[in-house]
């Protein structure tokens, strides 16, 4: 029994060990990532508005640059996919409806580390929307149309917040992100676009240099 107890310790240390990693907050810290989003959207006056979630891509970059040992600034640049589904019926035939909107999101973060292992980063977001394509599927029309939005009355620029998280495992940096736009999509008001302000939750895997 002296043994199975001596030789339980010695691989409890062993696998402590090697996942052991030396503490690094108080280093600049350059890194990628790459992950998915779980978007949707609501409307901005409370009336009825309902869709369903949509999966999209979401890849970048981020610095991590200290200010101390527990205290950072954490700006990144992603590229990511939002939007939302939604099905219904028209004249007895059902539809499937889906708009996905590509925008180049610039969170810019505060991050708190109690610890090498944890980050928790929250902070206001930019967007930048670069395209949207929609897709119209039923029983007796398929259509698919993207816009570049040149002329049309729509906000491009948005403001937004996210918070979130990030597990450091040595070089790897598994994220989680909530986030949402402050501002709705209807520029000045007279866009013919229905007015809403896209949320999503965001996990990604990312490497640190």
């Amino acid at each position: 029994m002296k043994k199975l107890g001596i030789m339980a310790i010695a691989l409890t240390f062993i696998t402590v060990n090697g996942y052991a990693q030396d503490d690094d907050r108080e280093k600049i810290h350059i890194g990628a990532k790459i992950g998915m989003n779980y978007a949707n959207v609501y409307d901005t006056e409370g009336e009825e508005f309902d869709a369903d979630p949509k999966l999209g891509l979401a890849a970048g970059a981020f610095l991590a640059i200290p200010i101390g040992t527990y205290i950072g600034i954490q700006p990144e640049v992603l590229f990511s996919q939002k939007g939302f589904k939604a099905t219904g019926s028209v004249l007895g035939s059902e539809y499937e409806f889906t708009r996905t909107t590509n925008y180049i999101d610039i969170p810019i973060y505060l991050a708190l580390k109690p610890s090498s292992f944890l980050t928790i980063v929250a902070g206001p977001q930019f967007s930048y929307l670069m395209s949207r394509k929609d897709k119209f599927e039923s029983s007796f029309l398929n259509t698919e149309q993207e816009d570049e939005f040149e002329n049309e009355n729509i906000r491009k620029n948005t403001l937004g917040a996210s918070f979130g998280l990030d597990i450091n495992i040595n070089h790897f940096v598994i994220g989680a992100r909530a986030a949402w736009d402050l501002q709705d999509n209807k520029g000045d008001g007279t866009s013919s676009t229905p007015r809403y302000k896209n949320t999503w939750l965001q996990a990604t895997v990312g490497f640190k240099f």
